[in-house]
């Protein structure tokens, strides 16, 4: 036997699970665990759908699907920009406490070390996140979950081995064994506000003139079409999720599995796509439960994206680890305790930072801006892009938009902003100086502020002082080796750091298995440690003469 070692450039960390090529030990059985899974759409809020409400166009999969689960109305993004918010999804923790608040940290599409944004001179990094913190699907495969996602990752952090077994384009539930219960994650792009450009010219499945627009934009024959062109994209959406449910019902999955539907953040228009109005950061969420169960209800409790990780793992049976700040809201280990508010961030986007801080109940919003001098419409090139946006940008400058219409798009904000959203649901009518709403306006100030010193905002910090502190000399530290031990014809591992992750494979095998038990010294094996935001432990390879 011989041991060698060799370097393995940036990865993370997780915990523990078992080899794919074997059942799981577990006493309680594979069918007793469900399977779940997640449609995401991309860049979409609830008023467009015919389950809020909005009947301009029939999204017939979909209705169908809330029609055997149940419609939240009061579910919330904590970001509304998708890499800060795809982290909080992953980890069940606030973007601002993982350091995974700013758009983008991290390239995973480059892989170079070099920045997202050059122009910024800040390398890609990955935040060392706190103690104890992981990839939740980690959690599923320790307990014989088969776990698949893809195509879009986009944690803001470089991915751990342990989370997927597969993270693709052509991940499906289909690739696991015989009756293994899957966590599977099927992300759809065609929503995205990138579409309303690109798809511009595409086929319409409504008519502009028959588009109900918002009072917040103004009524133009541009504004009518990129409108008419979202809604279309619902419509592929639509049939992309109908393929998924007949692939359920096709292999007799669907009426015993969790299928959550949901968008990663508010819709992909101005003032909506990061922006801290409910138009930005509410999103549409149906659950459908095993067996239909509360079939064709609706459900206002609020539920924030940090809270679903804990829910799948306390529906999988597995208790949620106590870092995560989210609560699990059904299964198993459902919290007692249930949210009274949501928190919502907005840091940098893209070269231009613009920190600000919000919370919510079912009734008041509370906006509360560090950078008054900067309008709410920044100029994010990206978004720039669309015909809306440069329509809005003309109309402004020419002075035809209304008060309400003009208002995003001043040249400065209000330091505090509040609505009722009951009565304000666009939140268009700032309460924050009117006497009667004093008492409202210091409570919720009270609460935002308490929590940004509970949940240790970075967004306090300057990105420059955190990436001295997480990237030194513009690398990430290395985990140090694993250490390891033969007895009894076993191979003991154990990681350098207590919260560190150990994967291990076969040297021809392309999947990382999460190292859960001796290994026998009989057959030769690769292992190393990860953690996010470390460069992975040199890889440990063991080779049998």
């Amino acid at each position: 036997m011989k041991f060698l070692y060799y370097l393995n450039v940036f990865a993370i960390t997780l915990f523990v699970g078992c080899d794919r090529n074997r059942k799981p030990q577990e006493t309680v059985t594979e069918q007793t665990r469900p399977n779940i899974i997640w449609l995401v759409a991309e860049d979409q809020s609830p008023q467009f759908f015919p389950m809020y409400g909005n009947q301009t166009i029939a999204l017939p999969n979909l209705e169908r699907l809330a029609a055997d689960g149940v419609v939240f109305d009061n579910a919330v993004a904590p970001v509304p920009v998708c890499a800060p918010a795809r982290s909080s999804l992953i980890t069940g923790m606030y973007p601002t406490t993982l350091g995974t608040h700013n758009m983008r940290t991290y390239a995973p599409w480059r892989g170079d070390g070099e920045s997202p944004y050059p122009s910024l001179g800040i390398p890609s990094y990955s935040p060392i996140v706190p103690k104890g913190v992981k990839m939740f699907p980690e959690y599923l495969r320790k307990i014989g979950y088969y776990t698949a996602n893809g195509p879009k990752e986009d944690y803001n952090f470089e991915k751990t081995d342990a989370a997927w077994n597969e993270s693709s384009a052509e991940r499906h539930w289909r690739k696991r064994h015989n009756d293994q219960p899957f966590f599977t994650v099927f992300n759809f792009a065609v929503c995205h506000e990138s579409q309303i450009w690109k798809r511009s010219k595409d086929s319409l499945y409504v008519a502009p003139d028959a588009v109900p627009v918002p009072p917040y934009f103004p009524d133009t024959p541009v504004v009518r079409h990129d409108l008419a062109v979202n809604y279309s994209n619902l419509k592929r959406l639509d049939d992309q999720i109908g393929e998924v449910i007949a692939d359920l019902k096709e292999d007799g999955l669907y009426e015993n599995s969790i299928i959550f539907f949901y968008g990663d953040h508010g819709g992909p228009f101005p003032r909506h796509k990061r922006a801290l109005y409910d138009t930005g950061v509410k999103v549409p969420l149906i659950i459908k439960f095993p067996n239909n169960k509360n079939s064709g209800s609706r459900d206002d409790r609020l539920i924030s994206f940090i809270d679903y990780a804990p829910t799948v793992l306390s529906m999988a049976g597995i208790e949620p680890p106590k870092v995560m700040q989210g609560v699990a809201q059904f299964g198993k280990f459902e919290g007692r305790n249930k949210p009274e508010y949501t928190f919502h961030t907005s840091d940098r986007f893209d070269a231009i930072y613009d920190r600000l801080r919000a919370v919510r109940n079912k009734r008041f919003k509370y906006i509360k801006s560090y950078n008054t001098d900067l309008s709410h419409a920044l100029p994010v090139a990206y978004r720039e892009q669309m015909p809306m946006m440069q329509e809005l940008r003309s109309l402004y400058k020419e002075g035809k938009l209304n008060d309400e219409q003009a208002s995003w798009l001043s040249p400065t904000k209000p330091e505090e902003e509040l609505y009722d959203l009951e009565k304000d649901p666009f939140e268009l009518d700032n309460l924050a100086q009117r006497e009667e709403f004093q008492d409202t306006l210091k409570h919720f100030r009270t609460v935002l502020n308490d929590w940004i010193k509970e949940t240790n905002d970075l967004g306090r910090i300057d990105e420059s002082d955190l990436i001295a502190r997480w990237v030194p000399n513009g690398e990430p530290p290395q985990l140090a080796s694993i250490e390891m031990e033969e007895t009894d014809g076993k191979i003991l591992l154990s990681a350098p750091k207590p919260d560190a992750t150990i994967v291990w494979k076969s040297p021809k095998d392309s999947i990382w298995s999460i190292y859960s038990e001796p290994l026998p010294n009989d057959r030769p094996f690769e292992a190393k440690a990860e953690r996010i935001g470390y460069a992975d432990s040199e890889t440990l390879i063991f080779s049998v003469e």
